[in-house]
Formats: C-alpha cells, sequence, structure tokens
C-alpha cells in the first residue's frame, strides 16, 4: 500500500500553495524585466488581447513545482536531470518570452532537454500490444537470429515523445486557462494510472508524485491566468510540458492513455502540422488557425472555450481509465476521425463564409 497523503494531496496541495503563493510575487519582477506582451508591438498573428500581459507564467509554475519536488521527491540521477532539463526549457522559454528567439533554436533546445532526460535512464522500452502481449522497443526477435538489441529505438521514440508532447501543450494556451487546465487534467489522469498497478514499483510511485505536483502547480497557476488573465505561461512553460510527457513515461510507458487525456490537443496539433506542410508553411510559424482560433471566430467567449477543452479532456482521461489496451486504439483511431472531421469543416465552413461576405 502507498501513503496516499504523501503521494497525493500533500505534493498537490504544496506545488499549488507554492504556485498561487510565487506567482503574484514573479509578476513584479516579470515587470520590472518588461516581459510584457504588448499587442501593440508584439506583431503576432495569434495575439487575441487588447491590453498588455506580463508573459513567463513558467517561472512560478516552475518555482511551484520544485519546492514540491525538493520535499516530496527523491534527490536521485533522474529527478536531478529531468529538473535540470526542465530549467533549460525554462530559461529558453523566458528567453523567448522577452526577446521572441527563433522557432527553430527553440526547437533545438527541446531536443537536448529530451536528450538529458534519456541519458538519465528515462526511456520506452516496450508499450502494450493492443491486440495481446507486449511489444518492446529495446530489442527485435528476428527468426534465424534470435533477438537482436536495439536501445536506441526506445531513445529516439522516448525523445520524439517528449519534444511532441512539450510542442503541442504549448499550442494549446491560445485561450485564458486553456493551457493550465488541461495539464491539471492530464497530469491527475497520469497520476491515478500510475497508482493502479498491483504492485507499485520505485517510478510508479515517483511518476505519480510527480504528476499530482504538476497538477496543483497547474492549478495555483490558473488561479491567475483564467480569463480575464493576469499572466500568460509564456514559452517557459514548456518547463512544465517537460515534465508531463516525463511523468507519461515513469508511470509504465502508458501513452495511450496519455494520448486520449491530451486527446484534442494531439489532434489539433497534428492537424496543424499537416495543413502548414500542405499549404507550403513551414510547421514551426504561427497562425490563427487552431482550433480554439476557429471557436472564437465563431463566437464562443475564451471561458467557453476554455471548459470545452477542459471537459473533454476529462471525458477522455476518465474513458482511458477503463478502456483495454485494443479499447483504447479504436478510441484513439475514432478521436482522430472525428477531432479531424470537425476541425476540416470548420475550416471549410469559416473560409467560406469569409468568400461570400468579402464578395
Amino acid at each position: 500500500m502507498f501513503n496516499i497523503e504523501l503521494i497525493v494531496i500533500f505534493p498537490l496541495i504544496t506545488a499549488f500553495i507554492a504556485t498561487a503563493v510565487a506567482t503574484p510575487l514573479s509578476l513584479i519582477f516579470i515587470k520590472k524585466f518588461g516581459i510584457i506582451d504588448d499587442p501593440n508591438q508584439h506583431k503576432h498573428p495569434a495575439i487575441i488581447h487588447k491590453k498588455p500581459i506580463p508573459r513567463a507564467g513558467g517561472i512560478p509554475l516552475f518555482i511551484g513545482v520544485l519546492i514540491a519536488g525538493i520535499i516530496f521527491l527523491p534527490v536521485e540521477k533522474i529527478t536531478i536531470a529531468i529538473f535540470a532539463a526542465s530549467f533549460i526549457c525554462l530559461i529558453t522559454g523566458v528567453l523567448d518570452d522577452k526577446f521572441d528567439i527563433s522557432p527553430y533554436f527553440r526547437f533545438l533546445i527541446n531536443i537536448i532537454a529530451a536528450v538529458i532526460v534519456i541519458f538519465a535512464g528515462v526511456n520506452i522500452p516496450f508499450i502494450t500490444n493492443p491486440f495481446g502481449g507486449i511489444l518492446f522497443l529495446n530489442s527485435l526477435h528476428i527468426p534465424f537470429l534470435g533477438i537482436i538489441e536495439l536501445n536506441f529505438i526506445s531513445y529516439i521514440i522516448a525523445i520524439i515523445w517528449i519534444v511532441w508532447v512539450i510542442n503541442m501543450l504549448n499550442w494549446s494556451k491560445g485561450v485564458d486557462g486553456q493551457m493550465p487546465g488541461i495539464v491539471a487534467i492530464s497530469a491527475i489522469i497520469i497520476g491515478i494510472l500510475s497508482l493502479r498497478f498491483p504492485v507499485l514499483d520505485y517510478y510508479s510511485l515517483m511518476s505519480a508524485t510527480l504528476s499530482f505536483i504538476i497538477a496543483g502547480a497547474s492549478l495555483g497557476f490558473l488561479v491567475f491566468n483564467f480569463y480575464p488573465a493576469r499572466i500568460f505561461p509564456g514559452y517557459g512553460a514548456t518547463a512544465i510540458y517537460l515534465l508531463l510527457a516525463v511523468t507519461s513515461i515513469l508511470s509504465g510507458a502508458k501513452l495511450a492513455t496519455a494520448i486520449l487525456v491530451m486527446g484534442v490537443p494531439m489532434a489539433d496539433g497534428a492537424f496543424t502540422i499537416l495543413r502548414r506542410i500542405l499549404t507550403g508553411h513551414s510547421p514551426f510559424w504561427h497562425d490563427k488557425k487552431h482550433l480554439h482560433h476557429l471557436l472564437l471566430t465563431l463566437g464562443f467567449g475564451q471561458r467557453r472555450i476554455a471548459l470545452f477543452y477542459w471537459i473533454i479532456s476529462a471525458i477522455l482521461g476518465a474513458i482511458s481509465l477503463i478502456l483495454s489496451s485494443k479499447g483504447k486504439l479504436f478510441a484513439i483511431i475514432m478521436l482522430i476521425i472525428i477531432a479531424g472531421g470537425v476541425i476540416s469543416f470548420l475550416h471549410f465552413f469559416i473560409n467560406r463564409t469569409n468568400d461570400k461576405t468579402s464578395i
């Protein structure tokens, strides 16, 4: 049995309080150093706010997670590595919040941070085969040759997963409160998942504790980020996205559950990359055509959009906890079809409406 107070309740509450206290204190220094998103000066196609609002919300988020982590997580190679990688993401993000650095450089830093985590021992050695058994990614069975070690495959997949989660969640902060709600729900689902094994190992307990720490920090930040936001997450919040990606790996490589609970942002992210490539644009450069932008165009308010994302994430997360591996695969396929269809329809409908009004 595990101690629910030391793994769930106290870590979550500690991170919540630490972040809730750190956010207004951080605002003092953020404003002093001019890390402000001013729509009159920052010419970004996705900007929807009308007045200057501080960025760099990744700072109080990281502080909240770090304080709770120091108290409740063991000090060892993996925890040191993931927090070091997270800190690198934070520094890069804060610099971007201030100076708007190249997205290609930010992407390179994402990869470097993921590699640091992987070298510390975090990887995806296997995934559950939806049709039965286990698919080992670190070895390949070839007839007449036996088992061949292919550890690099598990490392590469882990790096791709971490970098994907970082960027997908970064695209999911388009309206006030959207991102911290998604992250909190995802972290809670992953935390519950980590505690469902009949025999809890060291890394499952670590994953659960870190998950509830992330959830607490996100909820503490949400107090100041819900519409009308007093502070934006900024790119520095990628520090927290990296930690969430790591928890999903440490929880036993249950990536299907993570994909489902973050299903709508992931589908939107995949569709965005595909759309930009097919239209001859770089997938790294911004536009105003994410799902939340489409909903804004249809007249939805920021609060309703944020609540929509939260509710869908919570429903998909709850469903993922009761589905079998085959059921999760079917749910993911249906999610891709439905989400892709809805997003495509909204693009078609809005473009057609715009064409008619321009005539």
